[in-house]
């Protein structure tokens, strides 16, 4: 008789057990972040907080607002008209250079206006700078979005109809989202992949956990293959065996240090490098795993253990691009600001204008610490960056450019 009660209430007991499972995940789900109800679930990606920031690490990489998980760019989540509040809307990071007007038109008529900049005979580039240049991810993620539903067309396609070169360029990459310009800009690195080219390096290396993991979903979802097969694919030798791994990385973001291990690792790589075993597993494991803060650790204790710079010693053979990978690693990691003025310094030096670098460097920093940068090359170079950039450049592009540099 016993057996017969517990198989009658069982279907009663797994309702009951489910329906406790469902709420309790629901309740956790919304618990991360309560100020706007949407889940993980919902397809939202929530970054990792900001740390107190370490000496000579960048405390700001991506701090746009949360990201849809791409694919999902045109389909908006709100039941009332596109407008915008002024009083909720974030403000950029204190290090961008980023200029967002105070009050800042409703997103209908941010479109309608790029609508006229695209029609009749002429294209009115100052109008599309005027817009797209003083608008932050958010804002612009929401102008394509309603663009798309209002006129039926991307709006960047409307963009490379209507515009060309250098200032298309500039414009395209600084319209996408932060997450899908590092996955485009990371496609073209890979595919077109050359041991000088440290755009992989600097895209795993200058980002949060939280962006990176970003950036390979956003790379899956354009391009139907993951990041790291593509590296896989078009980089060989000891290269590939770096950069699969750093782009791979999920670190720790916090601010903890194990002084021990700190310790401990800076003797083994001083070791690994007297002996010139320059890709050790070892020199690769530590250099794609270990947190920001862990790693300055190491390196400021590799310093005072050996009287010099842990890049120093990397230096053994001036021309040796593994080893400059192997450099730009640790200034990614540790003074970000000063890499990306090398970047601009070397873009902008010579005969010539690396269009492509210093278009790169001004599109993925303005909203982040683009400021921190200038103040670089102005110490560098005695001469600030919105002079040099404007005496390398010319028309709408150098028009765009200085926008993005905060030039009123």
């Amino acid at each position: 008789m016993l057996t017969i009660t517990l198989i009658q209430i069982r279907p009663l007991i797994l309702i009951i057990t489910w329906t406790l499972y469902t709420a309790a995940s629901t309740t956790f789900l919304k618990a991360l972040n309560p100020s706007s109800g949407r889940s993980v679930a919902a397809g939202y990606l929530y970054p990792l907080p900001v740390s107190t920031p370490i000496p000579c690490i960048s405390a700001h990489f991506y701090t746009t607002p949360l990201l849809p998980l791409p694919g999902r760019a045109f389909h908006s989540t709100s039941t009332g008209p596109l407008s915008r509040d002024p009083a909720s809307h974030p403000q950029p990071p204190p290090m961008a250079t980023l200029k967002v007007p105070a009050t800042v038109p409703a997103v209908a008529d941010d479109c309608e206006q790029l609508r006229k900049a695209f029609q009749g005979w002429g294209t009115n580039e100052a109008l599309i700078i005027s817009i797209l240049g003083h608008r932050d991810a958010a804002q612009r993620r929401a102008i394509r979005r309603a663009y798309a539903e209002t006129y039926g067309e991307e709006l960047l396609r409307s963009i490379t109809d209507e515009i060309s070169g250098d200032f298309e360029r500039a414009v395209i990459l600084w319209t996408l989202d932060p997450a899908e310009r590092d996955a485009v800009l990371a496609n073209e690195a890979a595919r077109k992949w050359q041991p000088g080219n440290r755009v992989l390096v600097e895209i795993a290396c200058t980002r949060g956990s939280a962006q990176l993991f970003a950036v390979r979903q956003a790379y899956h979802e354009r391009f139907k293959r993951s990041l790291e097969e593509d590296i896989a694919a078009h980089v060989t030798g000891d290269f590939r065996k770096l950069l699969v791994p750093l782009v791979s990385a999920y670190r720790y973001d916090g601010p903890e240090v194990n002084t021990r291990l700190a310790h401990s690792e800076a003797k083994m790589l001083h070791e690994k490098i007297h002996h010139k075993a320059y890709s050790d597993d070892e020199i690769i494991r530590i250099l794609t795993t270990r947190s920001k803060a862990q790693l300055l650790a190491t390196f400021n204790y590799y310093n005072d253990a050996f009287g010099h710079p842990i890049n120093k010693d990397l230096k053994a053979d001036p021309k040796d691009e593994y080893l400059k990978t192997l450099r730009a690693i640790i200034r990614c990691l540790t003074c970000p600001d000063r890499y990306f003025e090398k970047v601009v310094r070397q873009a902008i030096a010579g005969l010539g204008t690396d269009e492509s670098s210093l278009t790169r460097v001004i599109t993925t920093r303005a909203e982040v610490d683009l400021k921190h940068i200038k103040e670089a090359y102005q110490k560098r170079n005695s001469v600030p960056l919105e002079r040099a950039v404007a005496g390398d450049t010319s028309g709408d592009y150098e028009s765009m450019l200085l926008a993005l540099l905060g030039q009123e």
